[in-house]
């Protein structure tokens, strides 16, 4: 067996992911991600719709203005979107060819996206956001309270296309 995670999607009505990995000593851990909830999008109003089971995990998560979401791309999961490695980030050509973990490219080996939002309201089960990347009914897998002190880099660097406003282009793909 292969010392890299094996990451496997299962399409059901229920979003699961299997990962494989071999462990030190040569056999085979599994372990098992599961849909937290999924992102709601209508007209204006933006929402991340927990699963009833997962409810009692938001307790506290209102006496936070941001909110960290990991989610699942889901409309980008065939082979041959898992298997792009370099694209023009931003969908600009004129961007230099960048690998995948260089950028925030939603084509990538495991979908797994990350967005910071602003939480707006919890009632319930349900968050109102002001916005996230992400299309209607991404199954969300995480969510982690955004702590300043934590989740903030000093002195962080970034080359110069990331600071530069996004253009629309029709791919960012490089076949």
């Amino acid at each position: 067996m292969a010392d890299e995670p094996v990451l496997v999607f299962l399409r059901s009505t229920i979003f699961v992911v299997n990962i494989a990995q071999c462990n030190q000593g040569g056999s085979m851990d599994t372990f098992q991600v599961f849909a937290a909830g999924k992102v709601k999008k209508d007209l204006e109003i933006t929402t991340i719709e927990i699963y009833k089971k997962y409810a009692d995990a938001l307790l506290g998560l209102d006496q936070f203005s941001h909110v960290i979401v990991l989610y699942w791309f889901h409309k980008n999961d065939t082979p041959e979107k898992r298997s792009v490695l370099r694209v023009h980030p931003r969908r600009n050509m004129s961007n230099p060819l960048t690998g995948v973990f260089a950028c925030h490219s939603p084509c990538r080996p495991n979908l797994i996206g990350l967005s910071v939002c602003k939480i707006l309201s919890i009632k319930g089960n349900v968050i109102r956001i002001d916005s996230i990347d992400a299309f209607n009914d991404s199954p969300v897998i995480d969510l982690k309270s955004y702590i300043p002190s934590r989740d903030t880099i000093q002195n962080a660097f970034v080359p110069k296309w990331a600071t530069l406003p996004r253009l629309s282009h029709p791919s960012e793909i490089v076949k």
